[in-house]
């Protein structure tokens, strides 16, 4: 399994009402964050694959292809609360 196919079996492992980072994403997988934010960039799949609920390890929302907005948006449908354009991590982080 390549790290790309390994970053999208561990998100899809994350319970429905949390979320889960970059960082955490990037370290079970043993890789760097940052090819993380690739590969939730190039995500195919975003029905089963819910990049959405990646977000910054200080809990701001960080970046998504439908817009910050929709982020938001799906990350709300999801039951998590956003304020002032953060999740708060210490109520919505699912560890990896």
């Amino acid at each position: 399994m390549d790290k790309r196919e390994l970053v999208y079996s561990l998100l899809k492992k994350v319970p429905e009402n949390r979320v889960t980072t970059y960082a955490e994403l990037a370290k079970a997988a043993g890789t760097h964050p940052r090819a993380v934010g690739i590969f939730m960039k190039t995500n195919k799949d975003p029905v089963n694959i819910q990049c959405f609920r990646v977000v910054c390890s200080n809990g701001e929302i960080g970046g998504y292809g439908g817009g910050v907005p929709k982020k938001i948006r799906l990350l709300n449908k999801n039951g998590i609360v956003v304020k002032e354009g953060k999740v708060d991590l210490g109520a919505y982080l699912h560890r990896i």
